[in-house]
């Protein structure tokens, strides 16, 4: 029952991702739904206490495991490690490794040291998870520099999606919190992400379901450059119709 406890913990904890695979072949989600149930009980590790050195346990427990699952021993027992230790190669577990670390920021309250470290946690986070989910899927590497600009656009807006929580718990979560600057990072992102035909042509067809998470990224990012001020009220969102329809035409 793990694969099916994976897929309840994206149903639950990630509903946009959670539709993204469930628009994917099926023999693709046996990959995706243990990624991102590990990326959910991750990205929840610094949050479900005040105290530090307790998050700082949290997130070196799943850096534990990802080493036992890279020495192919005995791996610990959770719903998500047992998974994840059938789709992991060593190149994955040392790139979600990163992604842990990355996640150390999430524990404290002090701000980003400067816009290159605030763009290294969201290629670290969103960016690693999206090109390895995709080459687990079969990508090739002329693929890997596309797929990491499609998941940091897609990574940016979930950030930007998040920021009057980050806020209200007591974060600094933008390096530059002006209304201009907020739309200059979307428009940059968005010029940066390859379109979705550009991807189709370098990802091979088995290995496209790793790109769907992003299928928001492009039409959101160009919401926020038109109205930067969408971030602070918490306006960062398709109706329900666009977003489906628009997730039926990636898919």
């Amino acid at each position: 029952m793990s694969f099916e406890a994976c897929a309840d913990i994206v149903r639950k904890g990630d509903p946009d991702r959670f539709l993204a695979t469930m628009a994917a072949p099926p023999a693709a989600r046996r990959v995706l739904f243990p990624l991102y149930a590990f990326n959910i009980e991750v990205s929840r590790a610094p949050w479900v206490t005040e105290e530090p050195m307790i998050a700082e346990m949290r997130l070196q427990w799943w850096r534990d495991a990802l080493d036992e699952i890279a020495t192919g021993g005995p791996v610990r027992s959770h719903e998500v490690t047992v998974e994840l230790a059938a789709v992991l190669d060593r190149a994955a577990v040392q790139a979600l490794d990163r992604s842990i670390a990355a996640r150390r920021w999430d524990i404290y309250k002090e701000a980003f040291e400067n816009a290159a470290h605030f763009d290294e946690y969201i290629e670290a986070t969103a960016g690693e998870l999206m090109w390895q989910a995709t080459r687990l899927l079969g990508a090739g590497d002329q693929a890997e520099d596309d797929v990491r600009k499609l998941g940091q656009g897609a990574g940016l807006v979930r950030f930007l999606q998040a920021v009057p929580e980050l806020e209200a718990r007591g974060r600094i979560p933008l390096v530059d919190g002006r209304s201009q600057a907020i739309g200059d990072m979307a428009r940059a992102a968005d010029r940066a992400m390859p379109a979705w035909h550009t991807l189709r042509r370098q990802v091979p067809r088995q290995a496209r379901a790793g790109l769907l998470e992003g299928w928001q990224a492009p039409v959101l990012l160009r919401q926020i450059a038109a109205d930067p001020g969408r971030v602070a009220e918490g306006r960062v969102a398709l109706s329900p119709f666009r977003k489906r329809l628009r997730l039926m035409r990636w898919a």
